[in-house]
């Protein structure tokens, strides 16, 4: 067997670069995101119920943490 070498170094999240370069180009992408999370967001709830919507609240609290220091900063 052969080990195979590629000298290209692996992304971890491919798609963050692609999602970046589209609102670099258009900034309404940003309104489809949204539009697609939420619906993510109502699936999950009408999949698994309260837990998916709790699931969700703990994940945004360090984002809620960043804006309220960024909303306070002098």
């Amino acid at each position: 067997m052969s080990v195979s070498t590629t000298n290209t170094p692996a992304s971890p999240f491919p798609v963050l670069g692609h999602i970046a370069r589209d609102v670099s180009r258009d900034i309404n992408v940003v309104f489809y995101l949204l539009t697609i999370a939420l619906t993510v967001l109502v699936l999950a709830v009408k999949t698994w119920g309260l837990v998916a919507l709790t699931l969700t609240a703990v994940a945004l609290v360090p984002v809620m943490f960043v804006l309220l220091i960024w909303v306070t900063l002098p």
